[in-house]
């Protein structure tokens, strides 16, 4: 155990001496070989590392690192304090993916934490009563159950060391003590039109009747009670022994009166969730899928999200040799396009919850359907189609998948969502990967009563035709757009790597990997690196609309590359030079052990090592 902890918002001699100074002019050497003018520096260590979403959650991590605690204490009191930091992208109502790496055991393990539907949400009920719509990100239509405070108490109860009320002091400090709000979070509140529709919602974030501005002190004293219901709860069993202890304290949230007050809530209020949904909850412990690409193995949580796709992608580009093509010249950019789009169409045939379907993981991450699909990318021509394959058949004994695919070209679904990540690497080399979410900015939109929190809104991710992998049934998890990565070389760990971005999140990490494997860049550089994706997919968002040919740049990849996209039939919109990332990320030297952290400048991220 270790010592309750010291207060967070001083700046640690650890963070002093790591914020170092930006690399100098005899490091300016090619990007491409992993060095150059980088907008923040590499932060290295040799104890441990964090990166988060935002500064004041990265430092409460460094905080419990450094008095003892080893990853998954830490990450816990983080994303505790970061859902307040980062409320609109996640918070208490959070679901989550996360992957670990247990020294102990020498594994890597996969934690779902993805919500279930609640047992009155059918197909039919939404024909009925919604005009066969799910409402997208906004009303508790919309809503999913958070599975955040089941992660907290995986984490702690299996591998951590300190207790829930240690984990727990800086956010509850935080939420009664208030924190200065930045600018992205008051832009984002007073940009808002769902949060105004909503009494609760109101009262929590326009206190005066106005969005706070930058720099005013804010301040969530209901989550402050709500999180020391769990500490009390926790407390009052703790003459059971540690284990039970945590277990009343995550109890309290899915089976006492913080349930039955958003059961409650929600039938008052139009919400289809009831105390039961909760009762019956629990976050899942699972065997993580993997692909060798180039020999680092990537891992990914295999049941109920996109993570998969990131693989198959892999496997696909296995195949060419990247480096010659040139890093974000047409060739590269085209290719990594291309091969999206056949891993998507087979994420929409074959992902979605293993409670309910059958995914076929051998033949789908297959070396040999990898080269059967690549022969489907034409170097000189964009593909405008949805072409799933045929998977099964590289695994023997599965049964024919039988799921026709009609993409909607019609609506306005938003392929980006709204989400948080923080990696952490510890002094045994414990590692934590780990995207939690809210789905879009400020979620389902309302604050449950007075308990100071909003669910995330991930039911708006199910599809209405049964026949599809991922089509909505009471019980069942939506097939997730969170996707947080873990690298591991020769039995070792090598990177975690994690962004928001809803549907982009695999696109982001992919490139980021490629950046440091295939072109030898420093985590910073491959970071910050120039930028592609494509929205040539059907959209996880309700209506799931697919934009035939659509891609996008950052402005920074040259105008001639443009050019030659647009003469092989990318529809391409240039984007802003710094707006198409928000990555964090921890890369273990295989040899020295030495822990590199980056930071996207593209957003608040910010990382400390020691």
């Amino acid at each position: 155990m270790i010592a309750a902890m010291k207060p967070v918002f001083a700046l640690s001699l650890a963070g002093i001496m790591l914020l170092g100074p930006m690399i100098t002019d005899a490091e300016a050497q090619d990007p491409e070989r992993g060095f150059g003018h980088t907008m923040r520096p590499v932060i290295r260590g040799t104890r441990y590392a964090v990166s988060s979403r935002k500064p004041l959650a990265t430092q409460v991590a460094e905080q419990v690192l450094r008095a003892g605690g080893n990853a998954f204490d830490a990450a816990v009191a983080a994303q505790a304090v970061l859902g307040q930091l980062d409320a609109a992208m996640n918070g208490l109502g959070s679901d989550a993916c996360i992957l670990i790496y247990d020294a102990r055991s020498k594994q890597v393990i996969s934690i779902n934490a993805e919500g279930t539907a609640p047992k009155l949400a059918t197909i039919d009920w939404y024909k009925k009563n919604a005009g066969g719509k799910i409402p997208a990100n906004d009303t508790l239509l919309s809503a999913s159950l958070p599975g955040i405070v089941d992660a907290w108490y995986l984490l702690l109860e299996r591998w951590g060391t300190i207790s829930l009320a240690q984990a727990l002091e800086p956010a509850i400090d935080i939420a009664e003590s208030g924190f200065p709000i930045s600018e992205g979070l008051a832009s984002t509140i007073n940009a808002s039109r769902k949060l105004r529709k909503y009494p609760t919602s109101m009262k929590l974030y326009y206190p005066e009747g106005r969005a706070p501005k930058p720099g005013e002190i804010f301040r969530n004293p209901d989550l402050g009670r709500t999180l020391k219901k769990l500490v009390e709860a926790e407390r009052n069993a703790a003459g059971q022994g540690r284990s039970a202890a945590l277990k009343a304290a995550r109890d309290r949230f899915y089976k006492g009166d913080i349930a039955r007050a958003i059961g409650r809530f929600m039938e008052e209020n139009g919400g289809l969730y009831r105390y039961e949904d909760f009762a019956a909850y629990t976050a899942k412990v699972e065997t993580p899928v993997s692909v060798n690409y180039r020999g680092y193995d990537v891992y990914k949580n295999p049941s109920a999200t996109q993570g998969p796709a990131e693989l198959i992608a892999l496997n696909l580009l296995e195949g060419y040799d990247l480096k010659a093509m040139g890093l974000n010249s047409a060739d590269y950019v085209h290719t990594g396009v291309e091969a999206i789009k056949l891993a998507y169409a087979d994420r929409e045939k074959y992902l979605g919850d293993m409670d309910f379907i059958r995914i076929p993981f051998a033949g789908l991450l297959s070396k040999e359907y990898a080269r059967e699909r690549r022969a489907l990318i034409d170097p000189r021509k964009a593909s405008y189609e949805l072409r799933p394959g045929v998977a099964e058949k590289y695994e023997p004994g599965f049964p024919p998948v039988n799921r026709v695919l009609k993409p909607n070209l019609a609506g306005a679904a938003d392929h980006e969502g709204d989400t948080s990540y923080l990696c952490i690497v510890d002094k045994d080399r414990n590692v934590v990967s780990f995207t939690p979410s809210l789905h879009s900015a400020f979620g389902s939109g309302v604050v449950i009563g007075d308990l100071g929190f909003i669910l995330n809104c991930r039911g708006d991710y199910y599809e209405l035709d049964p026949n599809h992998a991922n089509a909505l049934m009471p019980g069942k998890r939506p097939r997730s757009t969170l996707t947080p990565t873990l690298v591991m070389k020769d039995g070792k760990p090598f990177m975690a790597v994690g962004s928001p971005g809803g549907d982009d999140q695999p696109m982001r990490i992919l490139q980021t990997f490629l950046n440091v494997v295939d072109f030898g860049m420093n985590i910073q550089a491959a970071i910050e690196a120039p930028r592609w994706s494509t929205t040539s997919f059907p959209a996880s968002d309700f209506p799931h609309t697919m934009y035939p040919g659509r891609m996008a740049v950052e402005e920074r990849i040259p105008q001639a590359v443009v050019a030659e996209l647009e003469k092989r039939g990318h529809k391409v919109r240039v984007a802003g030079p710094w707006s198409m990332n928000a990555t964090s990320a921890i890369r273990i030297d295989p040899l020295t052990g030495v822990l590199s952290a980056g930071a996207d400048p593209r957003g608040d991220n910010y990382a400390l090592a020691w």
